[in-house]
């Protein structure tokens, strides 16, 4: 190997993601899609390309990488909400939501999905899910109140709703999810 060949392997290892996000970017997709219990750990290591120990020194077990995701889906989801100083915050936070949901290829709530999927409360997966649950609650009541809407934690219970109810209905209908009438109850809820 010349010395350029060298430099150019040692640029594109410098370049490439690390291996533990390799790996959550593999599984992701995948889960997403293909549901948890159908993927296998094994197929996630050669779709990520690293070795086992690897995987493993990364994620103990597929429950540590599963749960990894969907911290990752909600810190995605979080970097996709607009910011928060408009004179309507919580209308353009459900309203992005709503946009993520009629994106092609979106094929519901990561959420939601891992709760049905790991339906037991104790489960450490239904557990991160449910945290993140709450904590976008949180975040509508804080916009609620942002945006002086009388009774902001009802408002923000009904547009959580609302925004559940959009993504389920995406979940199930795709492309013909009724987002139209969801946009049109949000604006009367929070517009």
């Amino acid at each position: 190997m010349s010395s350029d060949s060298a430099l150019a392997g040692a640029q594109m290892a410098d370049s490439a993601p690390p291996a533990r996000e390799r790996i959550l970017s593999t599984a992701g997709p995948l889960f997403y899609r293909e549901g948890f219990r159908a993927v296998g750990v094994d197929r996630v290591i050669a779709e990520a390309g690293v070795a086992k120990a690897t995987f493993y020194k990364h994620f103990p077990s597929k429950d540590d990488l599963i749960v990894a995701w969907v911290k990752r889906a909600e810190a995605l989801t979080a970097a996709a909400a607009p910011q928060d100083d408009g004179p309507r915050p919580l209308l353009a936070y459900a309203e992005a939501m709503i946009a993520l949901a009629a994106a092609d290829g979106c094929l519901g709530c990561t959420f939601q999905v891992t709760a049905a999927e790991f339906s037991d409360p104790g489960h450490p997966a239904h557990v991160a899910a449910a945290e993140a649950k709450r904590r976008v609650l949180d975040e509508l009541e804080r916009r609620a109140r942002a945006q002086g809407l009388a009774l902001p934690r009802q408002t923000a219970e009904a547009v959580f709703l609302l925004i559940e109810g959009v993504w389920a209905g995406v979940r199930m209908f795709g492309g013909e999810a009724p987002l139209d009438a969801a946009r049109l109850v949000l604006r009367k809820i929070a517009g």
